[in-house]
Protein backbone atom coordinates (compact mmCIF):
# COMPACT_ATOMS: atom_id res chain seq x y z
CA UNK A 1 0.00 0.00 0.00
CA UNK A 2 3.13 2.08 0.85
CA UNK A 3 4.52 1.78 -2.41
CA UNK A 4 1.13 2.54 -4.38
CA UNK A 5 0.72 5.85 -2.88
CA UNK A 6 4.02 6.46 -3.49
CA UNK A 7 3.27 6.28 -6.64
CA UNK A 8 0.12 8.20 -6.49
CA UNK A 9 2.17 11.03 -5.48
CA UNK A 10 4.53 10.53 -7.68
CA UNK A 11 2.18 10.35 -10.68
CA UNK A 12 0.02 13.21 -9.09
CA UNK A 13 3.72 15.62 -8.51
CA UNK A 14 4.16 14.81 -12.63
CA UNK A 15 0.82 16.17 -14.03
CA UNK A 16 1.04 19.26 -11.67
CA UNK A 17 4.21 20.12 -12.87
CA UNK A 18 3.30 18.98 -16.78
CA UNK A 19 0.13 21.51 -15.98
CA UNK A 20 1.88 24.43 -14.76
CA UNK A 21 4.31 24.38 -17.69
CA UNK A 22 1.90 24.48 -20.46
CA UNK A 23 0.49 27.19 -18.67
CA UNK A 24 3.79 28.93 -18.35
CA UNK A 25 3.88 27.97 -22.00
CA UNK A 26 0.29 29.68 -22.37
CA UNK A 27 1.37 31.98 -20.95
CA UNK A 28 4.54 32.85 -22.67
CA UNK A 29 2.76 32.41 -26.42
CA UNK A 30 0.21 34.81 -25.14
CA UNK A 31 2.84 37.64 -23.99
CA UNK A 32 4.86 36.63 -27.56
CA UNK A 33 1.66 37.41 -29.15
CA UNK A 34 0.81 40.34 -27.64
CA UNK A 35 4.28 41.41 -28.25
CA UNK A 36 3.90 40.55 -31.80
CA UNK A 37 0.71 42.70 -31.81
CA UNK A 38 2.03 45.53 -30.06
CA UNK A 39 4.93 45.33 -32.96
CA UNK A 40 2.45 45.37 -35.80
CA UNK A 41 0.60 48.08 -34.41
CA UNK A 42 3.25 49.77 -33.93
CA UNK A 43 4.57 49.15 -37.46
CA UNK A 44 0.97 49.52 -38.68
CA UNK A 45 0.58 53.03 -37.57
CA UNK A 46 4.16 54.26 -38.62
CA UNK A 47 2.93 53.05 -41.98
CA UNK A 48 -0.63 54.96 -41.56
CA UNK A 49 1.22 58.02 -40.55
CA UNK A 50 3.41 57.70 -43.61
CA UNK A 51 0.83 57.16 -45.87
CA UNK A 52 -1.08 60.01 -44.28
CA UNK A 53 1.61 62.70 -44.61
CA UNK A 54 0.06 65.93 -44.80
CA UNK A 55 0.07 67.14 -48.42
CA UNK A 56 0.46 71.04 -48.97
CA UNK A 57 -2.75 73.21 -48.18
CA UNK A 58 -3.69 76.77 -48.26
CA UNK A 59 -2.93 78.01 -44.63
CA UNK A 60 -5.79 77.04 -41.79
CA UNK A 61 -5.77 81.04 -40.74
CA UNK A 62 -6.25 83.98 -42.41
CA UNK A 63 -5.08 87.56 -41.54
CA UNK A 64 -6.99 90.63 -42.87
CA UNK A 65 -6.25 94.10 -42.09
CA UNK A 66 -9.05 96.15 -41.40
CA UNK A 67 -9.70 99.39 -43.29
CA UNK A 68 -6.12 98.77 -44.94
CA UNK A 69 -5.89 97.91 -48.65
CA UNK A 70 -2.66 98.33 -49.08
CA UNK A 71 -1.65 95.47 -46.10
CA UNK A 72 -4.19 92.93 -48.33
CA UNK A 73 -2.59 93.96 -51.24
CA UNK A 74 0.17 90.91 -51.41
CA UNK A 75 -2.02 88.59 -49.93
CA UNK A 76 -4.18 88.30 -52.99
CA UNK A 77 -7.70 88.02 -51.51
CA UNK A 78 -10.09 87.41 -54.43
CA UNK A 79 -13.10 90.36 -55.40
CA UNK A 80 -16.68 89.51 -54.45
CA UNK A 81 -18.23 89.34 -57.82
CA UNK A 82 -20.38 86.25 -58.45
CA UNK A 83 -20.35 84.35 -61.29
CA UNK A 84 -22.71 80.90 -62.17
CA UNK A 85 -23.08 80.75 -66.01
CA UNK A 86 -22.01 77.70 -67.31
CA UNK A 87 -20.70 78.66 -70.88
CA UNK A 88 -19.22 81.80 -72.92
CA UNK A 89 -18.96 82.93 -76.32
CA UNK A 90 -16.03 80.54 -76.90
CA UNK A 91 -16.92 77.61 -74.62
CA UNK A 92 -20.82 77.62 -75.80
CA UNK A 93 -20.52 75.85 -78.91
CA UNK A 94 -18.17 72.63 -77.91
CA UNK A 95 -19.19 72.63 -74.43
CA UNK A 96 -22.62 72.64 -75.57
CA UNK A 97 -22.36 69.90 -77.85
CA UNK A 98 -20.49 67.47 -74.94
CA UNK A 99 -22.75 67.77 -72.57
CA UNK A 100 -25.85 66.88 -75.31
CA UNK A 101 -24.12 63.88 -76.26
CA UNK A 102 -23.83 62.87 -72.72
CA UNK A 103 -26.85 61.76 -73.30
CA UNK A 104 -26.96 58.04 -74.15
CA UNK A 105 -30.22 58.98 -76.45
CA UNK A 106 -28.55 61.78 -78.26
CA UNK A 107 -25.25 59.39 -78.36
CA UNK A 108 -27.43 56.73 -80.05
CA UNK A 109 -29.35 58.74 -82.74
CA UNK A 110 -25.96 60.15 -83.39
CA UNK A 111 -24.27 56.77 -83.98
CA UNK A 112 -27.38 55.97 -86.11
CA UNK A 113 -27.18 59.09 -88.47
CA UNK A 114 -23.31 57.91 -89.03
CA UNK A 115 -24.03 54.55 -90.34
CA UNK A 116 -26.91 55.57 -92.70
CA UNK A 117 -23.99 57.54 -94.95
CA UNK A 118 -22.33 54.38 -95.48
CA UNK A 119 -23.47 52.83 -98.73
CA UNK A 120 -25.18 49.37 -96.17
CA UNK A 121 -27.55 51.83 -95.08
CA UNK A 122 -31.00 50.92 -96.40
CA UNK A 123 -32.40 54.37 -95.84
CA UNK A 124 -31.46 57.75 -96.53
CA UNK A 125 -28.99 60.08 -94.59
CA UNK A 126 -31.54 62.57 -94.36
CA UNK A 127 -34.06 60.93 -92.32
CA UNK A 128 -32.03 60.44 -89.66
CA UNK A 129 -29.96 63.57 -89.52
CA UNK A 130 -32.50 66.15 -89.72
CA UNK A 131 -34.22 65.36 -86.42
CA UNK A 132 -31.29 65.14 -84.82
CA UNK A 133 -30.04 68.21 -85.98
CA UNK A 134 -33.33 69.52 -84.77
CA UNK A 135 -33.10 68.16 -80.98
CA UNK A 136 -30.01 69.69 -80.85
CA UNK A 137 -30.74 72.85 -81.89
CA UNK A 138 -33.91 73.09 -79.43
CA UNK A 139 -31.57 71.81 -76.62
CA UNK A 140 -28.86 74.71 -77.25
CA UNK A 141 -31.32 77.30 -77.61
CA UNK A 142 -32.96 76.33 -74.41
CA UNK A 143 -29.12 76.21 -72.58
CA UNK A 144 -28.20 79.29 -73.94
CA UNK A 145 -31.71 81.35 -72.65
CA UNK A 146 -31.10 79.63 -68.92
CA UNK A 147 -27.57 80.74 -68.93
CA UNK A 148 -28.56 83.90 -70.44
CA UNK A 149 -30.45 84.38 -67.26
CA UNK A 150 -27.86 83.20 -64.95
CA UNK A 151 -25.72 85.93 -66.48
CA UNK A 152 -28.43 88.48 -66.01
CA UNK A 153 -28.85 87.78 -62.39
CA UNK A 154 -25.61 87.92 -62.00
CA UNK A 155 -25.01 91.13 -63.45
CA UNK A 156 -27.61 92.09 -61.10
CA UNK A 157 -26.06 90.48 -58.01
CA UNK A 158 -22.82 92.02 -59.11
CA UNK A 159 -24.01 95.26 -59.73
CA UNK A 160 -25.99 95.69 -56.55
CA UNK A 161 -24.47 98.81 -54.38
CA UNK A 162 -23.71 99.23 -50.84
CA UNK A 163 -21.93 101.83 -49.04
CA UNK A 164 -17.89 101.44 -48.41
CA UNK A 165 -16.13 103.81 -46.28
CA UNK A 166 -13.48 105.91 -48.66
CA UNK A 167 -11.35 108.24 -45.99
CA UNK A 168 -14.16 109.71 -44.04
CA UNK A 169 -17.46 109.47 -46.06
CA UNK A 170 -19.27 106.45 -46.93
CA UNK A 171 -19.58 106.08 -50.91
CA UNK A 172 -21.80 103.67 -52.95
CA UNK A 173 -19.72 100.96 -54.73
CA UNK A 174 -21.10 97.92 -56.47
CA UNK A 175 -20.75 94.85 -54.52
CA UNK A 176 -17.98 93.24 -57.37
CA UNK A 177 -15.53 96.02 -56.03
CA UNK A 178 -15.78 94.86 -52.47
CA UNK A 179 -12.58 93.83 -51.02
CA UNK A 180 -11.54 92.07 -47.95
CA UNK A 181 -11.01 94.69 -45.02
CA UNK A 182 -13.55 97.21 -46.02
CA UNK A 183 -15.47 98.70 -44.10
CA UNK A 184 -19.05 99.13 -44.96
CA UNK A 185 -22.85 100.10 -43.67
CA UNK A 186 -25.83 98.32 -44.54
CA UNK A 187 -29.43 99.88 -43.93
CA UNK A 188 -32.65 97.98 -42.91
CA UNK A 189 -33.39 95.41 -44.70
CA UNK A 190 -30.86 95.32 -46.60
CA UNK A 191 -28.77 91.95 -47.72
CA UNK A 192 -24.97 91.77 -46.38
CA UNK A 193 -22.68 91.52 -49.70
CA UNK A 194 -20.23 88.84 -47.98
CA UNK A 195 -19.51 87.43 -44.74
CA UNK A 196 -18.82 90.79 -42.13
CA UNK A 197 -17.44 91.59 -38.91
CA UNK A 198 -19.85 93.29 -36.85
CA UNK A 199 -18.51 96.40 -35.46
CA UNK A 200 -21.29 98.66 -34.00
CA UNK A 201 -25.07 99.08 -34.58
CA UNK A 202 -27.61 102.07 -34.02
CA UNK A 203 -29.10 100.14 -31.23
CA UNK A 204 -28.27 100.27 -27.85
CA UNK A 205 -25.14 98.15 -26.66
CA UNK A 206 -24.19 96.97 -30.01
CA UNK A 207 -27.10 94.67 -31.38
CA UNK A 208 -28.94 94.17 -34.34
CA UNK A 209 -31.63 91.78 -36.12
CA UNK A 210 -30.80 89.99 -39.12
CA UNK A 211 -32.63 87.48 -41.00
CA UNK A 212 -31.29 83.95 -42.11
CA UNK A 213 -33.85 82.23 -44.22
CA UNK A 214 -31.88 82.64 -47.43
CA UNK A 215 -29.51 80.00 -45.68
CA UNK A 216 -31.22 77.62 -43.24
CA UNK A 217 -34.90 78.45 -44.49
CA UNK A 218 -35.68 80.43 -40.84
CA UNK A 219 -37.59 83.13 -40.81
CA UNK A 220 -37.65 84.25 -37.21
CA UNK A 221 -34.88 86.84 -36.67
CA UNK A 222 -31.48 86.17 -35.32
CA UNK A 223 -29.63 88.51 -32.51
CA UNK A 224 -26.18 89.22 -33.18
CA UNK A 225 -23.85 91.65 -30.77
CA UNK A 226 -21.06 93.83 -31.35
CA UNK A 227 -18.07 93.53 -28.97
CA UNK A 228 -18.21 96.46 -26.32
CA UNK A 229 -14.62 97.57 -27.62
CA UNK A 230 -16.29 98.55 -31.10
CA UNK A 231 -19.45 100.25 -30.40
CA UNK A 232 -18.22 103.65 -30.81
CA UNK A 233 -17.64 102.81 -34.66
CA UNK A 234 -20.93 104.59 -35.93
CA UNK A 235 -20.17 107.45 -37.64
CA UNK A 236 -17.57 107.19 -40.60
CA UNK A 237 -15.62 109.88 -38.71
CA UNK A 238 -14.77 107.58 -35.74
CA UNK A 239 -14.71 104.28 -38.06
CA UNK A 240 -12.05 105.69 -39.94
CA UNK A 241 -10.16 105.98 -37.65
CA UNK A 242 -11.08 101.98 -36.63
CA UNK A 243 -7.75 100.15 -37.46
CA UNK A 244 -7.44 96.60 -36.08
CA UNK A 245 -6.11 93.00 -37.80
CA UNK A 246 -8.21 90.00 -37.59
CA UNK A 247 -6.94 86.19 -37.61
CA UNK A 248 -9.75 83.84 -38.47
CA UNK A 249 -10.35 80.73 -40.15
CA UNK A 250 -10.57 80.44 -43.60
CA UNK A 251 -14.04 80.36 -45.43
CA UNK A 252 -15.81 77.00 -44.73
CA UNK A 253 -19.95 75.72 -45.42
CA UNK A 254 -20.89 75.85 -41.54
CA UNK A 255 -23.73 77.97 -40.67
CA UNK A 256 -23.05 78.43 -36.82
CA UNK A 257 -19.51 78.32 -36.05
CA UNK A 258 -16.94 80.47 -36.13
CA UNK A 259 -13.06 80.96 -34.53
CA UNK A 260 -10.95 84.03 -34.90
CA UNK A 261 -9.37 86.98 -33.06
CA UNK A 262 -9.53 90.43 -33.07
CA UNK A 263 -5.98 92.72 -32.63
CA UNK A 264 -6.61 96.04 -31.43
CA UNK A 265 -4.76 98.30 -29.42
CA UNK A 266 -1.93 95.63 -28.18
CA UNK A 267 -5.20 93.27 -27.18
CA UNK A 268 -5.93 90.38 -28.59
CA UNK A 269 -10.30 90.38 -28.42
CA UNK A 270 -11.57 86.13 -28.88
CA UNK A 271 -14.16 86.31 -31.47
CA UNK A 272 -17.38 84.00 -31.75
CA UNK A 273 -20.36 83.35 -34.15
CA UNK A 274 -22.54 86.62 -32.64
CA UNK A 275 -19.53 89.01 -34.36
CA UNK A 276 -20.07 87.24 -37.72
CA UNK A 277 -22.93 88.37 -40.37
CA UNK A 278 -23.05 86.30 -43.29
CA UNK A 279 -23.66 87.13 -46.65
CA UNK A 280 -27.36 86.85 -48.02
CA UNK A 281 -28.91 87.31 -44.98
CA UNK A 282 -30.97 90.60 -44.25
CA UNK A 283 -30.48 93.41 -41.56
CA UNK A 284 -34.06 93.81 -39.91
CA UNK A 285 -35.24 96.35 -37.16
CA UNK A 286 -31.95 98.24 -37.33
CA UNK A 287 -31.29 101.77 -38.85
CA UNK A 288 -27.84 100.34 -40.11
CA UNK A 289 -24.97 98.36 -39.06
CA UNK A 290 -21.07 98.67 -40.03
CA UNK A 291 -18.94 95.99 -40.49
CA UNK A 292 -15.82 94.70 -41.49
CA UNK A 293 -15.08 92.51 -44.78
CA UNK A 294 -14.13 89.26 -43.77
CA UNK A 295 -14.55 86.88 -46.25
CA UNK A 296 -15.57 87.85 -49.37
CA UNK A 297 -17.70 85.40 -52.45
CA UNK A 298 -14.63 84.47 -54.63
CA UNK A 299 -12.01 84.17 -51.18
Amino acid sequence: MSGMSARIKEMVRVATARLGGEQAGGGGASSSGFARRESTARLGGGGTSLRRQPQPMAPSVRTVCCNDREANAPVGYKGNSVSTTKYNILTFLPKGLFEQFRRVANLYFLMISIMSTTPISPVHPVTNVVPLSLVLLVSLIKEAFEDWKRFQNDMSINNAHVDVLQGQCWESTPWKRLQVGDIVRIKQDGYFPADLLFLSSTNPDGVCYIETANLDGETNLKIRKALEKTWDYVIPEKASEFKGEVQCEQPNNSLYTFTGNLIMDKQTIPLSPNQLLLRGCSLRNTEYIVGVTEHTLSC
